[in-house]
């Protein structure tokens, strides 16, 4: 199959006009192609907070915009010699890249690798911030953002993985604990969190969950971590029950995945003196009393999506140590308003998908994905 014989249009779920709800529109399907580009056909798409922000017009997105920049689909176009020597190929199951067209002459692009995905010059920028998203039925990315799936992971935990999983997985890698160590996770119950104690788990770390829901609470228990915190009883209370767990010293390192006000200086404030809280959410502004910083020395770390490389290294552990994704599923792209409802409801646990093609579904239990 070439381009030629693909469909002309598709259903899209776009932004129209900001701050007002999703329209399902009829839009052409991207089939012009740069050497790096793949066209994948979405099997899966994911909702993220970073949807919302994407709806409120907070990154200038010009509109209309195809939602979603969680995806995960089938190769059916390759773009060029670039993306082929990559190693992909039209019948590839994959997990959608984020950035699309890096320059690939900046300080970030050239490296050290894991800072390739920092790249300012994206020409046109995010899938499904900037440029069209994965709540369509074809989605183009770029070969050198994208990951080609093992046998053992599903499209349906690849869709979710490929922010929310990138994101915590490099917030764990940026932590740098060994086996043995403690790491908080601030906002461990929602879907980064759950995927963050399951990651953590198969490292060998021991998990302090740190939550301000009971949906949340429940969900960090489910996952495993070893010491659960209930962020509303306030901060005094989570860093003597930290303390008692951690021979008075503390979390060797801490997660902040929670845009709370307070979250970033509770994440402060159960992490060791002179211990790393790496902030992951993206609150307006990330609020830290000074005498955390001055007085026990944290060191603050901000962290972004995955590399290319720490990609393929979180699928690994994926397929070596079966973690698992909690989703919400919903069929089709016109489920996209009960989707929504769900996500504002406060009461989810993990992620909310679409699937958008369920053939692709029922082609990957063939292969054993069980993850």
């Amino acid at each position: 199959m070439g381009l030629e014989d693909l469909p002309k249009k598709m259903k899209a779920v776009q932004v129209v006009e900001f701050d007002k709800p999703y329209q399902i529109n009829e839009v052409d399907v991207p089939t012009k192609l740069q050497p790096t580009d793949l066209l994948v056909k979405v099997a899966v798409a994911s909702n993220c907070h970073t949807d919302g922000m994407v709806q409120h017009g907070v990154f200038g997105s010009k509109l209309p915009q195809t939602a979603s920049h969680e995806g995960a689909g089938t190769v059916v176009a390759v773009g060029g010699d670039e993306a082929a020597n990559r190693g992909f190929k039209v019948g590839d199951r994959v997990m959608c890249g984020l950035p699309l067209h890096p320059c690939g002459k900046c300080h970030d692009c050239q490296g050290p690798e894991n800072q390739t995905q920092y790249c300012m010059n994206l020409d046109p920028g995010h899938v499904g911030v900037h440029t069209d998203g994965c709540f369509a039925e074809y989605v183009k990315v770029d070969s050198r953002s994208t990951t080609a799936l093992p046998d053992e992971v599903s499209f349906l935990s690849a869709a979710p993985l490929a922010c929310a999983g990138r994101t915590i997985w490099r917030g764990m890698l940026q932590a740098n604990l060994l086996p043995g160590e403690w790491l908080a996770i601030v906002g461990s119950g929602g879907g980064l969190g759950h995927l963050g104690i399951q990651f953590a788990k198969a490292l060998g770390l021991k998990v302090i969950g740190v939550d301000a829901r009971d949906e949340g609470l429940s969900l960090t228990k489910e996952n495993g971590a070893d010491i659960i915190i209930d962020a509303r009883k306030g901060k005094e209370a989570a860093v003597k029950d930290v303390h008692a767990a951690t021979d008075n010293m503390g979390a060797d390192a801490t997660l902040c995945i929670s845009d709370a006000q307070s979250a970033a200086g509770l994440g402060c404030a159960v992490t060791k003196m002179h211990g790393l809280m790496v902030q992951i959410a993206q609150p307006d502004n990330v609020e830290i009393p000074f005498a955390e910083l001055i007085f026990r020395d944290i060191r603050i770390h901000g962290s972004l999506i995955c590399s290319a490389d720490e990609s393929k290294s979180m699928l690994q552990c994926i397929a070596e140590h079966g973690v698992t994704v909690k989703t919400n599923a919903f069929h089709g792209l016109e489920k996209i308003h009960d989707l929504v409802d769900m996500v504002h409801g406060g009461k989810i646990q993990g992620k909310a998908v679409i699937i958008v093609d369920e053939e692709q579904i029922e082609h990957e239990k063939k292969l054993g994905a069980k993850f």
